[in-house]
């Protein structure tokens, strides 16, 4: 069984440390081996890339480099906080905000 994580895919995150510290995003991949994830327009890498069928021209391309999970905090109503688990009241565990308390829809 997989450890449950504080983010999910389609999370609006902020970056708490490292390069892209205090930009914010929508969380597109997570890779739950290595503990990162991908955040749309956050950590932009150059990437050298081959001509090919898909792309004739090749040359240098900006995509998004990964982040370790441990560096993003989920955004509730602006806000950046840390998440909970409890039970609601037909017994199923929901992600809250530590801060506000409310549960956080996913």
């Amino acid at each position: 069984m997989q450890k449950k994580l504080h983010v999910k895919i389609g999370d609006t995150v902020r970056i708490m440390s490292g390069e892209s510290k205090g930009q914010e995003g929508k969380i597109l991949s997570i890779d739950r081996n290595k503990m990162r994830a991908i955040v749309s327009g956050a950590n932009m890498i150059k990437r050298h890339t081959k001509p090919s069928a898909a792309n004739p021209q090749g040359g240098i391309e900006d995509k998004e480099g990964t982040i370790h999970l441990s560096n993003l905090m989920v955004l509730v109503n602006g806000v950046p906080t840390r998440t909970g688990r409890k039970e609601n009241d037909k017994g199923k565990l929901v992600r809250y905000a530590k801060k506000s308390g409310e549960v956080i829809k996913s």
